[in-house]
C-alpha cells in the first residue's frame, strides 16, 4: 500500500468519518489519526471504515497511556476487518506529560519488543522520532519515521541519518488565511517550545534560543501560510529534502476548505 507524497494529519477528536472520506476523495494519500488515540483504536477504526483505499495511520499511540498488549489485539481485531489498511504509530509522548517518563529509548526498545512478540509486524509500525538515536531506531526496527514540529532541515538531517529505504513521513502545520494565521499560529506552536525535547531538536535543526523564545521567523517556518500555491510548493521542500510523504496539518476555522485548496495544488 502507497502513502502517496501527501496526507492529511488531524487530532483523532477532530476526525470524523465523513470527513476522512472526504479528504479521501481530494486525493490525499493517507489519513493521520493524532495527538494520542486510546489502545482500543475504535476512533481509528471508524476511520478505516469510512475510507476505501487509502492507508490509515496513528500520530501517534502514546507509549506511557496504551498497553502494548491491547494495542496488538486490536491491531490484529483491525487488520482482519481491513487487511492492510493500518499502520500503527507509535511515539513517547513527553516529558512534562507524564509522570513515569523515564529511560526514552530503552522504553521504545521494550515497547516495540512487545507489540511484536504480540505479532504486529515490524513493516506496519512508524515510530515518532526526532533525534539521531530515534531516528536511526526507526529505521533498523519499523516502517519509517514520523517526526512532528520540524522544518525542511530536519527532514534532510533525518534522512541522511536514516538511509535510502526507510518510510520518512514528517509533519508540517498549514494556516491559508492570514487572519487566522495571526490569531493561531502563534498558541499553536508556543505550548510546544515549552516542551525540551522540541527545543533541543529545533537547536538541532540550527534555531537559536531567541528563535525559541517564539521569533517571528520560526513561527513562519514552522505553521505555514499563504497562497495555496506558495504553501504547496513550501511543502514539497520535504520531499525534495527527502521525505517520502508529508502529513498536512491544516489548522482554523474550516480545515476541509484548507485541505481542498491545496489539493488542487499537490495532485
Amino acid at each position: 500500500m502507497t502513502f502517496g507524497k501527501y496526507g492529511a494529519w488531524r487530532r483523532i477528536g477532530d476526525w470524523t468519518p465523513e470527513d476522512a472520506a472526504a479528504v479521501e476523495d481530494m486525493g490525499y494519500g493517507a489519513i493521520w489519526a493524532g495527538g494520542s488515540p486510546s489502545a482500543d483504536l475504535e476512533a481509528v477504526e471508524a476511520l478505516i471504515a469510512a475510507t476505501s483505499r487509502v492507508p490509515v495511520a496513528t500520530g501517534i499511540v502514546n507509549m506511557w497511556r496504551a498497553d502494548p498488549a491491547e494495542v496488538a489485539r486490536s491491531y490484529h481485531r483491525i487488520e482482519e476487518r481491513h487487511p492492510g489498511r493500518f499502520y500503527l504509530g507509535l511515539g513517547i509522548g513527553h516529558p512534562e506529560a507524564t509522570a513515569e517518563y523515564r529511560n526514552p529509548y530503552e522504553t521504545m526498545v521494550e515497547y516495540l519488543d512487545r507489540v511484536e512478540a504480540e505479532g504486529v509486524p515490524s513493516d506496519r509500525i512508524i515510530l515518532a522520532a526526532l533525534g539521531p538515536r530515534a531516528l536511526k531506531l526507526a529505521a533498523t526496527r519499523t516502517y519509517g519515521a514520523h517526526p512532528y514540529l520540524t522544518t525542511p532541515a530536519h527532514t534532510k538531517m533525518a534522512r541522511e541519518v536514516m538511509g535510502p529505504g526507510s518510510f520518512l513521513a514528517p509533519e508540517h502545520k498549514v494556516v491559508l488565511d492570514r487572519e487566522e494565521w495571526e490569531r493561531l499560529a502563534r498558541p499553536n506552536v508556543e505550548r510546544y517550545l515549552r516542551l525540551r525535547n522540541y527545543r533541543a531538536n529545533l537547536l538541532r535543526e540550527g534555531w537559536d534560543q531567541s528563535d525559541l523564545e517564539g521569533s517571528e521567523r520560526l513561527i513562519e517556518a514552522l505553521v505555514l501560510t499563504g497562497h495555496p500555491a506558495a504553501v504547496a510548493a513550501a511543502l514539497s521542500r520535504h520531499i525534495g529534502a527527502g521525505a517520502d510523504h508529508v502529513c498536512v496539518q491544516v489548522l482554523g476555522q474550516d480545515p476541509l476548505a484548507g485541505y481542498r485548496a491545496l489539493a488542487s495544488f499537490l495532485f
